[in-house]
């Protein structure tokens, strides 16, 4: 069975380490803050200018001073810590960030990553897409493997207008987990009942499957 976004964000909330300054971008990323393990000390970071964010508030305890950079409203921890941009950017310019989670349109199996812009379609801008990917070493892109139209976004070579070039490791979608290697996308985990054979179909670029492949522990 095909994961949701928020099992999508419950298993990349597993690639959190303890003692990570995780940059969380808009989409399905924004949804991992909710699943990280009570037993670690992680700090969020995000591009307007706050460390330390907590997860989504429950309906009615919504702060609106107290927005991520994709204008969600927000928690904070204790701790928290609010600056200007200019900071915010000079931490991740400076790889001070442990690891970025993004959404994608479009990824190719040599690591390309899409996802802030489709020709003809009003966008505000890239916002601080292109610096995380340009700076930071590991980078894990959460989303669906499939487009409204049911074909891949996995692809041998993106077809949008690139946010950065041979960059993402690993990717989580509703199928599958990949890790990037070799200009091709190696299958590691499954979803739960997912096929090899369905990844396969739904797959454009190169995909590696070696040996049993575990189905994912949610």
């Amino acid at each position: 069975m095909a994961l949701s976004k928020e099992q999508i964000a419950k298993r990349i909330a597993k690639e959190i380490k303890n003692g990570y300054y995780v940059n969380l971008g808009i989409g399905i990323p924004t949804l991992v803050a909710n699943f990280v393990r009570d037993d670690i000390d992680v700090d969020f970071q995000s591009e307007n200018g706050i460390l330390g964010m907590g997860p989504f508030p429950y309906e009615g305890e919504e702060d609106p001073d107290l927005i991520n950079a994709g204008k969600q409203t927000i928690t904070t921890l204790p701790g928290a810590s609010f600056f200007d941009s200019a900071m915010s950017f000079s931490m991740i310019r400076g790889q001070h960030v442990d690891l970025t989670i993004l959404g994608a349109m479009e990824v190719s199996h040599n690591g390309d990553i899409a996802n802030w812009k489709i020709p003809g379609k009003m966008v505000k801008g890239m916002g601080g897409a292109m610096d995380l990917v340009a700076s930071a070493d590991n980078i894990i892109v959460a989303m669906m493997h499939t487009n409204k139209a049911g074909e891949s976004k996995l692809l041998k070579e993106c077809s949008l207008p690139l946010t950065g070039v041979n960059c993402v490791k690993k990717i989580i979608t509703n199928l599958a987990v990949f890790e990037v290697q070799n200009n091709t996308f190696k299958l590691l985990e499954r979803a739960p009942g997912i096929t090899i054979e369905e990844i396969k179909d739904a797959t454009e670029g190169n995909l590696t499957v070696e040996g049993e492949i575990p189905e994912m522990l949610l």
